[in-house]
């Protein structure tokens, strides 16, 4: 297969970094004028309404970065507006406030309902760069925020001093200063999200969002709205790829993709722009794509359940993670950094690994890769008594790690005492779990397997508490 000649132009040529986009609206034309000229003249991408209903069709054509809000408009005013956006939970964006009569009970209402400032009139030019530059700065630090508490546990880059690890790293700084596709392949475990995430913060797009996804929850015409959003009584829900703009999407599992939600995705993607559900004007963004798999994409292509443009599209810079037992020496770097993460963040009692207990988990084949490392060292802290890990402790860690089919064979009960809920979902959960064991943690196998609806078997997975990256 020549994949030089599959590849569209456009996907080798990597785009211009975009700026920050800012939304003026206000009602009075010299006011929305000198806004505009001095936020482009400090760089910024300005879009300007007049009122409220050109703010909500600005805010259907694009999701801004910021918007600057007057507050008394002659169609209706800034806190109802306001009201209005925050009504689905959150505000699309941060929001600040622009007002000449304001008094303290409209800041304070503007301020519950979610707007980061407040700005009064006539506008002290010093400190409206000063405040749009902060709400930008306190936007993206809620981000990184938010990231990191769900990324709690994991390094921030591949772990290991190897010399297949040091590589590694290299090849992902050198990839990332490209703004290709990439499809990163490796076993289940193997971090193949940290090396995502260590990818993009290495990339010119560092300072957008990076936009994770399980591709199977975005499976089916009735999850269209996780990804594309949705248009519904006027009002705008962005999806993740529009959540993703000026940044990366992370479609985790990506061969979990039914084959239409391939051919939207390649069509938004390949085009860079879509059409929200409900929507009537296309929706234009720039998103780089990453995509992980732990099957193999060309097989799946093969086998008619994987397309072709989408593969080579994906497959543009392919990127492996290598399997733990291929780097064994760094295991006790890793066995030492999970154990300090693990003593630190749930205030466990200090431990440490003895010399033989060291080598005996050097031998260890470890199939589920540095995932079972790390769960047989919160194991190990949490069943475990004294300052020093054992080698025999080790081996009973290691032996009785056992599946949940084997914990159904092993008499597992479920007691008929408790109400029929609690009970059902016992069941549901040990059945799941073998399950998804049986299918290698595809949640497509799984779907088939259960006899289920793959986005309802998503949420029912997350209802019960199992993560099918466990498996």
């Amino acid at each position: 297969m020549n994949q030089a000649q599959r590849l569209p132009e456009s996907t080798r040529t990597p785009p211009a970094m975009s700026r920050s986009s800012i939304l003026v609206v206000d009602d009075e034309p010299d006011i929305r004028t000198l806004v505009q000229d001095i936020l482009e003249d400090e760089d910024y991408e300005v879009q300007v309404a007049q009122d409220a209903a050109h703010a909500r069709q600005a805010l259907r054509q694009r999701r801004p970065d910021l918007i600057l809000l007057d507050i008394w408009m002659p169609d209706t005013d800034g806190i109802a507006l306001l009201k209005e956006w925050s009504a689905s939970g959150s505000l699309p964006c941060p929001v600040v406030m622009m007002s000449g009569h304001g008094t303290v009970e409209t800041a304070v209402e503007a301020t519950r309902l979610g707007a980061y400032d407040f700005i009064e009139k006539p506008l002290s030019l010093a400190k409206l760069l000063l405040v749009v530059e902060r709400a930008l700065e306190a936007d993206r630090l809620l981000r990184e925020n938010r990231g990191l508490r769900e990324q709690a546990g994991s390094p921030a880059e591949p772990l290991g001093n190897s010399r297949i690890m040091q590589s590694l790293r290299e090849q992902i700084r050198r990839i990332a200063s490209h703004d290709t596709w990439v499809l990163i392949s490796g076993e289940a475990g193997t971090g193949k999200r940290t090396a995502a995430r260590y990818l993009h913060r290495c990339s010119q797009r560092r300072n957008g969002p990076l936009v994770e996804v399980a591709a199977g929850s975005i499976a089916g015409a009735s999850s269209a709205p996780e990804l594309f959003g949705s248009e519904q009584g006027g009002r705008v829900l962005y999806g993740r790829l529009e959540q993703a703009n000026h940044g990366a999407l992370l479609v985790d599992e990506v061969a979990d993709l039914d084959l239409p939600a391939q051919v939207r995705l390649l069509s938004a993607i390949n085009s860079r722009s879509f059409h929200r559900v409900g929507g009537a004007e296309p929706v234009k963004v720039d998103v780089r794509v990453l995509a992980a798999t732990r099957v193999d994409l060309e097989e799946e292509v093969r086998a008619g359940r994987f397309r072709e443009d989408l593969y080579y599209h994906l497959n543009v810079v392919p990127l492996r993670i290598p399997p733990l037992r291929e780097h064994a020496e760094d295991i006790p770097q890793m066995l030492e950094f999970y154990l300090q993460r693990l003593l630190t963040r749930e205030s466990l009692p200090e431990r440490r690994f003895s010399d033989a207990a060291i080598a005996r988990l050097r031998r260890h084949h470890w199939p589920g890769n540095i995932r079972e490392l790390k769960n047989l060292v919160q194991r190990l802290l949490i069943l475990g008594e004294g300052p020093e890990i054992t080698v025999d402790e080790v081996e009973t860690a290691l032996s009785g790690a056992r599946s949940p089919d084997q914990q159904l064979r092993g008499g597992v009960s479920l007691s008929l005492d408790r109400p029929l809920r609690e009970a059902r979902e016992s069941f549901e959960r040990l059945y799941l779990k073998k399950q998804l064991a049986a299918a290698g943690g595809s949640v497509g196998e799984l779907a088939k397997l259960a006899g289920m609806e793959r986005t309802h078997l998503y949420r029912k997975l997350k209802s019960l508490g199992i993560d099918p990256n466990d498996y």
